[in-house]
């Protein structure tokens, strides 16, 4: 049997006194990540079992609207092509990058 490896992923989030993310940051060694920075985080799980995704979405309070519009166009783009690979469903991967698009133009991303 072959040795399995583990491999860990850490969120450090730190709170004000009502909860609300001040600082963001994570670690993947891994990766060579350590402590690094972020504004936002969004967590997708799936559970089999219920048939249904958990989420964690966090942001900061200081995380600029602007800044937010662009995490998800980029996030909504990554999942069209994380779609494609996961389904080979080029089609809706395809119609997936056309709302992308139409998003991007809505919100002004797009110069």
């Amino acid at each position: 049997m072959a040795d399995t490896i583990n491999s860990e992923i850490k969120f450090n989030i730190e709170l004000d006194e009502n909860r609300v993310p001040e600082k963001l940051s994570w670690t993947a060694q891994d990766g060579g990540v350590e402590q690094e920075e972020a504004k936002a985080i969004m967590l997708s799980i799936w559970d089999s079992k219920a048939k249904e995704t958990m989420r964690i979405d966090l942001w900061t309070k200081d995380m600029p609207v602007d800044e937010m519009k662009i995490f998800f166009h980029q996030t909504l783009v990554a999942m069209s092509d994380t779609f494609k690979r996961a389904t080979d469903d080029e089609k809706m991967a395809d119609t997936m990058k056309d709302f992308c698009d139409y998003f991007a133009e809505k919100l002004e991303l797009t110069k």
